[in-house]
């Protein structure tokens, strides 16, 4: 079966939400083109797309406080919360698309109106939240958000993080009611369900072992049945790298420029999950608190009601820790696979720069459960010990590149690296990742597609209203935005005005 060699306009390599949400709106663009998909495991979102490999989704930067950097001067640099929360917009645009058309249904199976909270304790933060507060409230885009720093206004927020405190160190919180829990391995499956009606062929257990040029500018590669080890060739005039963490070896493989002097740095995470659900059902919020000193972004402890299966669960975290695979389901040599003549000094100086975070890891990894308790009592004082059990995340490959920041920079977001052809593209990096994988991939569109663009705008403007349109000039929009995508996705919270 080796030298079977299979034509086809577009492949997509891995069943996560990005692959979904690329062949999702390239169906409705070309109906016609032939769309393939290859997924070593055996369905699809397993990897990072998974619900249970994340600790809390639903990223509008409502809560995350690591988007909202003080600045020197003391005031608040908000651009990047309102850069992540209009993306999060467009993600509900095309999804209530897909609902409203009946490409998919059962919204509720995948999002969830649900508050979303940050809290601090001490005088410091506590300045720094109500700056935040200040910040963020007067724009459209935040409205409706609430500060207190009542001890009994927090009580009825948040009784199980209240109850029990005997500190008098002050606390404050701020609140939204319009924020959203999303299960993206559900939305994921969803997608490759309808995916697989427009008879796209979604081949799971398939892995692409090497990706080359072949003469004509197309692109072949290599892909491997997992299970019987027989070996077939596919070519296609696109390639979407969409495989996690196992991206960058992929794009590596591709030989082209621009992935090169690019590295990985993977992080493993572990978060706490409630197992009793008298506790589970007092908590109904997102809560986001601050990062501890020297702890990296994606660390940031928060307390998250999640809607997993139709039910409602608790889940703690993340433990940061170190694995050098690059995928949950990845090898051990993964990392050191990854270092290539053209990014070693990348690597070895990104390695120099990060020894605190390195370390910071290692301790996190030597932690014990008892420990482990000891900083979820942070959030919860009376949390015991036996009402928790742990669960592995999933992996994160930072992206590692030089940048005018200096060599072996460690990137903290999520980047697409295409060829200057557009012929070929990977996603490489972390969270904010599947809230924003709607814009990221209309991105790709336009850096790969762009003669194609001008011909497919009515219909990406008739998947998504706001394309094109910066929400933040426009709150009338903002405001209609709220209502359709309320009443659509099911959001009986988001049906008030915004504004």
């Amino acid at each position: 079966m080796s030298n079977r060699q299979t034509k086809t306009d577009v492949i997509l390599i891995g069943a996560g939400i990005m692959s979904a949400t690329l062949g999702t709106l390239l169906k409705e663009l070309v109906p016609d083109w032939n769309i393939t998909v290859f997924e070593k495991l055996a369905t699809a979102g397993e990897e990072s797309s998974n619900e249970w490999n994340n600790a809390g989704t639903g990223h509008a930067a409502l809560c995350e406080l690591n988007y909202t950097v003080e600045k020197q001067d003391g005031s608040i640099d908000i651009s990047k919360a309102i850069k992540i929360n209009e993306e999060y917009q467009v993600s509900k645009q095309f999804w209530s698309y897909l609902v409203k058309s009946n490409l998919i249904r059962n919204p509720q199976d995948f999002i969830m109106p649900l508050p979303h909270l940050s809290l601090v304790q001490g005088e410091e933060n506590v300045t720094f939240l109500k700056k935040r507060f200040e910040a963020l409230s007067d724009n459209p885009l935040f409205q409706g958000m609430e500060f207190s720093d009542d001890p009994g206004k927090l009580m009825e927020w948040i009784p199980l993080i209240m109850q029990g405190r005997t500190t008098n160190e002050p606390m404050a919180a701020t609140r939204i009611e319009s924020g959203t829990d999303v299960n993206f391995g559900a939305l994921t499956r969803m997608l490759f369900d309808h995916l697989k009606s427009k008879n796209v062929d979604i081949k799971f257990k398939h892995s692409v072992d090497d990706i080359k040029r072949a003469s004509d500018g197309s692109w072949e590669l290599k892909v491997r049945n997992v299970d019987n080890g027989s070996v077939e060739r596919h070519t296609a005039k696109f390639v979407f790298i969409g495989g996690g963490g196992g991206s960058l070896p992929l794009l590596q493989k591709s030989g082209i420029p621009e992935g090169k002097h690019i590295g990985g740095f993977p992080v493993s995470g572990l978060f706490m999950v409630c197992k009793n659900p008298d506790v589970v059902a007092q908590h109904h919020a997102k809560v986001y608190g601050k990062a501890k000193v020297g702890a990296p972004p994606m660390s940031v402890p928060h307390l998250d009601t999640r809607f997993i299966d139709n039910k409602k669960s608790l889940l703690f975290g993340p433990f940061a820790g170190f694995s050098p695979k690059f995928l949950k389901t990845g090898s051990m040599f993964d990392l050191i696979g990854s270092v290539k003549p053209n990014n070693v000094f990348t690597m070895l100086a990104a390695g120099a720069k990060n020894v605190p975070l390195t370390k910071y890891l290692i301790q996190q990894v030597m932690l014990s459960k008892e420990q482990r308790m000891e900083e979820l009592r942070e959030f919860i004082p009376n949390a015991k010990r036996e009402d928790w059990g742990m669960v592995v995340a999933g992996q994160r490959v930072q992206v590692i590149k030089d940048t005018a920041a200096g060599k072996g920079t460690l990137q903290f977001g999520t980047e697409v690296i295409s060829a200057a052809d557009g012929s070929i593209a990977a996603l490489l990096g972390a969270s904010p990742g599947a809230s924003t994988a709607v814009s990221v991939m209309l991105e790709l569109i336009k850096r790969c597609f762009p003669q194609q663009l001008k011909a497919w705008e009515p219909k990406i403007k008739e998947m998504i209203p706001s394309y094109g349109v910066s929400l933040l000039k426009n709150p009338e929009l903002i405001e209609e935005i709220h209502t359709s995508t309320g009443r659509a996705l099911g959001l009986s919270n988001e049906l008030q005005p915004a504004i």
